[in-house]
């Protein structure tokens, strides 16, 4: 078996994982960075009426919902929708036109610049292509945020990488490669790893299985699910994956895009949990999930014509 064929192996036991050093620098940022708990009935993100326009075209229009801690949504939709950007706004990397963002309670739209960074540390985000450093190996990838925000030595760092990456089943022989000697599948690994370095409270996902088998898109999917309740950790979705959407997620939305919604219509044409996709009365949700061309067909050929 190859490095690249190796998939993630699966450890009982955290504290052959986690040293007792990192354990205790997790249990502190939990307990000083989070200081909520999954009971806690205020909303971890709430959007409020949020809209988002780039000069005359709108994106997202009126959304209103709420993210409990612990939840896993996922966000799904046809391209162009604006999927990538609600999950940009909820973090607060692009601001609404109108409306309001929430995070534990607070408008992110008062945060002042040195608040909003710090808020973002709480946050790790998976990116669709991976997003590594070509000119770093592996292990340096991984501990570039470490570096750059957590307090610790090198050997401390190093002890972290290494239990990051065999948590994702990256062999410690592929710590010294370069991002372009790993496989697709890999390079999505290390990527998460890179997210889970500093005991992120939010997981963002973006598109996390695209470009990938249906094999190694289930090891992503198992890896999320894992991920979930080894921190315990609030994560969101954003995927055209109907495997990942009906396997990884407590809760899915839809968006649908707004050039062709009703002036009074709302976005989000779907909300509910995941085995509620394949009994949905909307026709353009059924679409969706089947995979169905359908009516949309004419709609892109008048759209051309």
């Amino acid at each position: 078996m190859t490095v690249d064929d190796q998939e993630p192996t699966s450890r009982d036991d955290e504290g052959e994982l986690r040293s007792d050093e990192e354990r205790s620098t997790s249990t502190k940022a939990r307990d000083e960075g989070r200081g909520r708990h999954a009971s806690d009935p205020t909303p971890l993100i709430e959007l409020r009426n949020v809209t988002v326009r780039f000069g005359k075209q709108t994106v997202l229009r009126d959304i209103s919902f709420s993210i409990p801690a612990g939840q896993t949504l996922a966000v799904i939709g046809e391209s162009g929708c604006g999927k990538s950007v609600l999950m940009k706004t909820m973090i607060g990397l692009i601001p609404p036109t109108t409306g309001q963002v929430l995070f534990d309670g607070r408008d992110v739209s008062t945060f002042s610049e040195k608040e909003l960074a710090r808020q973002r540390i709480r946050f790790g985000y998976v990116f669709q292509n991976a997003a590594l450093f070509d000119s770093m190996t592996v292990g340096q990838n991984v501990a570039f945020p470490l570096r750059q925000h957590a307090d610790l030595s090198p050997a401390q760092i190093e002890e972290v990488v290494s239990a990051r990456l065999a948590e994702v089943g990256i062999p410690r022989q592929a710590i010294v490669k370069r991002p372009a000697e790993l496989s697709g599948g890999m390079r999505k690994r290390v990527g998460l790893a890179r997210a889970l370095v500093l005991n992120p409270e939010v997981v963002l996902y973006d598109e996390p299985t695209t470009g990938l088998d249906p094999i190694m898109s289930d090891v992503i999917n198992e890896l999320m699910l894992r991920t979930r309740h080894r921190y315990t950790v609030t994560s969101i979705i954003v995927t055209h994956d109907m495997g990942t959407a009906r396997k990884v997620p407590d809760r899915v939305i839809m968006l649908y895009p707004t050039s062709r919604l009703d002036a009074n219509e709302p976005q989000i044409i779907f909300d509910g949990k995941p085995d509620q996709l394949e009994s949905v009365r909307d026709r353009r949700v059924r679409q969706f999930v089947a995979g169905e061309a359908g009516p949309r067909l004419l709609e892109l050929q008048n759209e051309l014509s």
